[in-house]
């Protein structure tokens, strides 16, 4: 008897249009200017989110497999960080402290080389545009003044991500999941005053993750149950 392939898995690995996709992204920076009393490296918590789509792949691969291929996912990303330097000193020929502003756009491409069920390793590249304002302070001069630059980042990393299982009690569990990425970020063109540091640096994201596209897939589900039982009444 001929064995039939089995067409289900193949939909499911391969789908045949877009899928929009967004979360939070939270990274820790590590700037220059930000060290403990023995000098080293604190991180610095930079804000974000991201939101674009996954596209589906165009030929057969097989690391992309159970039901959430996609080949890569692009789109666009908002970052931002509002820290005040309370010690004097940390930026460079000053004696000032100061309050930094940081606002960053980026586009990014995103290709998955390991995509399963419950894990998933990505290769994200992204470029952008930042603008930095600083506030600086020191009272005992009685100096106040604001100094405003941009800056163009490109950014290089290696992303993991895990979601968690499907339960069929709590299916919303499989929403979320935790990520970890880390990489480098390079400035490719500066126009800042010499107050302000140069940006290119390490970066690292570990925390928890929101997987949309399995939300819109289970509201997709749910209505399409609804609209069997309908019919059936």
């Amino acid at each position: 008897m001929e064995k039939k392939a089995d067409t289900t898995s193949a939909q499911l690995a391969q789908p045949k249009s877009l899928t929009f996709t967004a979360s939070t992204d939270q990274r820790f920076f590590f700037f220059k200017d930000t060290r403990t009393e023995d000098n080293r490296r604190i991180p610095v918590s930079v804000y974000g989110v991201r939101a674009g789509f996954l596209f589906p792949p165009k030929r057969d691969r097989p690391a992309l497999q159970g039901g959430r291929s996609a080949s890569f996912k692009a789109g666009a990303g908002f970052y931002f960080l509002n820290q005040r330097i309370d010690r004097p000193g940390l930026l460079p020929n000053t004696s000032e402290s100061v309050t930094r502003h940081l606002r960053i756009a980026t586009v990014y491409y995103e290709r998955y080389l390991l995509r399963r069920k419950s894990f998933e390793v990505s290769l994200p590249i992204e470029v952008g545009y930042g603008h930095s304002r600083y506030e600086i302070n020191d009272d005992q001069a009685g100096r106040n003044e604001v100094a405003r630059g941009v800056f163009l980042p490109l950014g290089v990393g290696v992303s993991a991500a895990y979601q968690f299982p499907v339960v069929r009690w709590l299916r919303p569990l499989h929403w979320f999941g935790l990520n970890v990425l880390t990489g480098y970020r390079f400035i490719l063109k500066r126009d800042v005053p010499e107050s302000q540091i140069n940006y290119t640096g390490l970066y690292l994201s570990v925390g928890p993750s929101f997987f949309l596209e399995n939300l819109t897939a289970d509201v997709k589900r749910w209505r399409q149950k609804r609209k069997k039982a309908d019919k059936i009444r």
